[in-house]
């Protein structure tokens, strides 16, 4: 038996705590040890159709009360877990429906486990000869099974990545990834079954599958988990749930504080208590400490404690967590020359007034995660100078399923690239960005999040719907420059729309001091987001 496996088992036997799902409406409580005891008899059932150990299974479903038995019943059966990506209200349906295909196909799925509110893709699958069960009828009936045994190096998650589904990837995550990483984080984060997690995030994205459902089932928290759309119908659900259930964790991509934070501005005093949250984690896209700064300072009405802040670096590649700041600190900034950054590529510490770049130190690095930055001649640099991050230990994955096949993802040493650029501290992580979104002006590296975040600044502009695109030479320019395309109420008003891009282009002017070629003013919901809610700037790029 995998270590993975056998810590689920134990934790079902041991822990008193468990899954709360639907809230607020109709919440449910199964323990951990119902959950367990419902995902054997489902696993039973998988094996009984046919199931082979490290065979594929994918997963199409939007509620947590079903995804969870499911999920556990995979990994007893010896099973693999693809969790597909979801349509969101702008997604092309026929599209996701070819996409969501190609994906299939590319993992080799033996059969498809549709749950709410996917239950007409039950024709689409059957009209391609793809084998299916409705997750309502795996958790009817069913016998007691006895967990297969796993090796380790078996794949127990095939996470896709955040890319292009018309381009599918998928992280091979074995039970060796998946137990080495849950160890590395609930030793950090203390997670135990005195703790209780608060979790609105898809479980399709790494985050919200391994952060938010492994690490409580592995660890014994107890978990209050609701979907995307409930966070995004009414976001103060997140804090309401946090007060109601005394939550000391949870955490979300930077753009979801940022709403939430404004949110809390028309609470009045008392009707929150915040003071049982130990970690407020932030993670998956880039973190504006600015954002921080302003939810701690809404929540400090409501108990928040500024030390809660978890700055958080990771990645499907090291299962999930890279590295995870300290508990007791409150959120440390590395404030830097920004002519030496962009330039120079050396993170040098400035007490200048201006002309600098606050840049979040993200921890050290796990246990099981080792970290080096790298030179572009593979030369490992030293503290303080930009390079390439990375990536090798037992957490780190050893390739991708592609639709032409197997890939490796490391090199002869071990070591895989992560594709972010940028450095070491004190051993602890920063992230400058995406090394491919990188623009080139005058000698100059320029991250395209500081031109977005200056952006942003703008009254008009929506936080965290601004997407700045590089412009490479050629064609009809002549030098490398960028563009910004930004989310604005003022869209469709010629007056308004110019009004909107002076302001951008001046704001970034007066804190980049680079120009950009274009604005471009675009309705609230128009930039392209992967499914997990990341910006996808090369795509955002064709809107121009």
């Amino acid at each position: 038996m995998s270590r993975f496996v056998d810590d689920v088992i134990a934790t079902a036997g041991r822990a008193r705590t468990g899954m709360v799902t639907g809230e607020p409406d109709e919440p449910f409580r199964r323990t951990w040890t119902e959950l367990h005891e419902l995902s054997r008899r489902i696993a039973g059932r998988l094996a009984g159709s046919g199931l082979k150990p490290g065979q594929a299974v994918a997963v199409l479903a939007g509620a947590p009360v079903q995804i969870a038995p499911v999920a556990q019943g995979i990994w007893l059966a010896g099973g693999s877990m693809t969790m597909l990506h979801q349509p969101t209200a702008r997604t092309d349906l026929e599209v996701w429906r070819d996409d969501t295909l190609r994906v299939l196909r590319m993992i080799d799925a033996r059969t498809v486990v549709i749950g709410s509110p996917f239950e007409p893709m039950a024709a689409v699958l059957e009209a391609n000869g793809i084998g299916y069960h409705l997750a309502d009828d795996l958790a009817t009936g069913g016998n007691d099974f006895t967990p297969v045994e796993t090796p380790e190096d078996s794949p127990a998650l095939l996470q896709l990545t955040s890319g292009s589904t018309a381009e599918p990837k998928a992280v091979r995550i074995t039970h060796r990834n998946v137990w080495s990483n849950l160890r590395d984080a609930a030793e950090h984060l203390r997670s135990d079954e005195t703790g209780v997690m608060v979790s609105w995030l898809p479980m399709f994205h790494d985050m919200g599958m391994v952060g938010c459902f492994l690490l409580p089932m592995i660890s014994g928290m107890e978990l209050v988990s609701v979907t995307p759309a409930d966070f995004l119908s009414r976001p103060l659900l997140w804090a309401e749930l946090m007060s109601r259930h005394r939550a000391t964790i949870t955490t979300a991509p930077n753009f979801a504080w940022a709403v939430l934070t404004r949110q809390l501005a028309r609470v009045p005093d008392g009707a929150l208590d915040l003071s049982s949250l130990e970690v407020a984690g932030n993670g998956a896209e880039p973190i504006d400490p600015g954002t921080m700064h302003a939810f701690t300072t809404a929540g400090a009405r409501f108990g928040l404690r500024p030390e809660a802040v978890q700055c958080c670096y990771g990645a499907a590649e090291s299962t999930l967590v890279i590295s995870l700041s300290e508990m007791a600190d409150p959120m440390l900034l590395d404030v830097v020359d920004a002519d030496a950054l962009e330039k120079d590529a050396r993170a040098t510490p400035s007490e200048a007034p201006s002309g600098v770049r606050r840049l979040p130190k993200l921890g050290r690095p796990c246990k099981t995660v080792e970290v080096r930055v790298a030179g572009d001649d593979g030369r490992t640099l030293g503290d303080r100078e930009v390079g390439r991050i990375m990536l090798r230990g037992d957490s780190v994955t050893d390739g991708y399923l592609t639709p032409a096949g197997y890939e490796p993802a490391r090199d002869e040493q071990g070591w895989l690239d992560i594709g972010d650029e940028g450095y070491l501290v004190d051993g602890q992580v920063v992230v400058c960005g995406r090394r491919k979104d990188v623009i080139i002006m005058g000698g100059r590296n320029i991250y395209p999040t500081d031109i977005e975040r200056a952006a942003a600044t703008v009254p008009e502009v929506r936080s965290g719907n601004v997407a700045a695109v590089r412009l490479t030479a050629g064609d009809d320019r002549a030098r490398e420059s960028f563009a910004v395309l930004v989310e604005s109420r003022a869209a469709g008003d010629p007056e308004a729309e110019e009004r909107v891009g002076r302001e951008v282009i001046s704001r970034i002017v007066a804190e980049i001091h680079v120009r950009p070629a274009a604005v471009k003013v675009l309705p609230p919901g128009s930039l392209p987001k992967t499914p997990s809610g990341k910006l996808r700037r090369t795509a955002a790029r064709d809107l121009l």
